[in-house]
């Protein structure tokens, strides 16, 4: 980690995404975000790519979408947008470590994404009750801050062989059991109602209350960001597994997209999203 009192080195980031509508649902509800961003412009990256926070912040967010028939993908879709307006005026907060600004604004953009789907869910009848989980993560030099509400979820598995984390909590009542020991891993995936939010933006819901959190980084440092769907059919064990996996020589190498395949083989009864994020 960086010596107190001295400026965080820049950090290269190296990611890959990948999205599957799964092999029962006909629409795919999810939608992923990889973003990077000074204080002029945010400009949208492509699905794999390498570069570094010298001059710019970058953002991973998933997000997975719910209501009638094409509500979810649109609220999804709005997630990810809103996202793209707000943080380049943000960008100078993370130049000058203002991590309670940082916070103020994640706040915010959550709460803007709210108000957004409830104003297009009370507007059109075929969008009412639209809503979506949201897992955001701004990576500046030697921090990601991060967002989080819903049951998507954004792992961690450090670089120094800790174990893997899962630095968001899902907002389900069986997450909590979970979290609480009094479900295993194996119970919460079986239980009935594992897939029941408690939270989410837009919907019914009338506040939006985020969890927001922030973890130091460093290189060999990994993270992944998933929909529900793609850990609905890995365990935390096979995830730790992919993420070591030695990346493919080629250009074309997509760890994110070996995840989601393999995922919607072993299940396949939700949309399967997942952004890897490896800090080089």
């Amino acid at each position: 980690m960086t010596p107190p009192g001295s400026a965080p080195a820049p950090m290269t980031l190296r990611w890959s995404g990948w999205t599957d509508v799964g092999r029962v649902r006909k629409n795919n509800e999810d939608a992923f975000l990889a973003l990077e961003f000074d204080a002029r412009e945010a400009r949208r990256l492509g699905k794999i790519g390498e570069s570094s926070t010298q001059n710019a912040d970058f953002a991973f967010a998933v997000s997975d979408g719910m209501g009638g028939a094409m509500a979810g993908e649109y609220a999804s879709r709005i997630a990810v947008e809103k996202i793209t307006t707000l943080l380049p005026r943000s960008f100078h907060l993370s130049a000058k470590g203002l991590n309670a600004g940082v916070n103020d604004v994640l706040v915010e953009l959550f709460d803007q994404i709210h108000r957004a789907l409830a104003y297009v869910g009370g507007s059109y009848e075929e969008c009412a009750g639209m809503a979506t989980t949201l897992s955001l993560g701004w990576f500046t030099p030697g921090w990601l801050y991060f967002a989080h509400i819903g049951d998507s979820r954004i792992y961690y598995l450090p670089a120094r062989g800790g174990p893997l984390r899962q630095l968001t909590e899902d907002d389900t009542h069986v997450g909590w059991l979970q979290r609480t020991g009094k479900l295993t891993e194996f119970e919460a995936r079986a239980h009935p109602r594992r897939n029941v939010l408690q939270k989410a933006l837009g919907g019914d819901n009338r506040y939006v209350e985020p969890q927001i959190g922030a973890v130091g980084c460093e290189p060999g440092d990994m993270f992944l960001f998933c929909t529900d769907g793609l850990n609905g059919g890995l365990f935390d064990h096979r995830i730790i597994d992919l993420l070591r996996e030695p990346e493919a020589s080629s250009g074309s190498a997509n760890r994110a997209r070996r995840m989601v395949e393999e995922s919607v083989r072993s299940d396949g009864r939700d949309n399967a999203t997942a952004l890897v994020v490896h800090l080089v």
